[in-house]
């Protein structure tokens, strides 16, 4: 019986990701109350609040979720995109997903946009740095150790090139004119084969 109980709550907690992740995408996270998550979900206000401290805790769990969607995405093509006879082939097919999902509104609301305004700024980079500067050290340390940039410049180039990715997701949320993923990806290539 306790078993089943066990599954009975997981399967709640799951059903209260995905409601708040559908409405935070669709709504945000200001115009999104606790009483539509847990009716979307076919929950209580009591076992909402049994999974999570609060509304922002669920937020918390919605963004980290996401990122690591799109972290697994985005490892997984930078492993299939290495090549022999092109140092920075890998690099440049992680940023290239990177890209694909800061197009999505969903990734745009949550992420980048509400995930800004929950944390607020500090925070949010804090735990955008956590995930994405591993992904783009590892890719500058690939060049380095290829010879094409220097060791020393690694931590620095790194965290330049994350607030330079970042800072393209941010032009794509907010629709700048005659910007897409495709010129984003193409200005950001130049940028990275460019690096000596």
């Amino acid at each position: 019986m306790a078993k089943r109980t066990q599954e009975q709550a997981e399967e709640t907690r799951r059903a209260i990701i995905a409601a708040a992740r559908h409405l935070f995408a669709t709504e945000g996270y200001a115009a999104t109350s606790i009483a539509k998550i847990v009716a979307d979900a076919g929950a209580t206000k009591g076992a909402l609040f049994h999974h999570f401290a609060s509304k922002e805790s669920l937020f918390l769990e919605v963004w980290n979720t996401i990122q690591l969607e799109m972290d697994a995405e985005t490892r997984a093509a930078a492993e299939a995109g290495r090549s022999p006879s092109d140092p920075y082939a890998a690099f440049l097919a992680g940023t290239r997903v990177y890209f694909k999902w800061a197009s999505k509104e969903e990734y745009q609301r949550i992420a980048l946009v509400d995930g800004r305004a929950v944390m607020g700024l500090e925070r949010w980079q804090e735990r955008d740095d956590r995930l994405g500067r591993s992904n783009v050290e590892g890719g500058v340390r690939h060049l380095a150790r290829k010879g094409l940039i220097k060791e020393r410049n690694v931590v620095a180039l790194s965290i330049m090139l994350l607030n330079a990715l970042n800072g393209a997701g941010f032009a794509l949320t907010r629709n700048d004119p005659g910007i897409t993923a495709d010129s984003l990806f193409e200005a950001f290539e130049e940028l990275l084969r460019g690096l000596r």
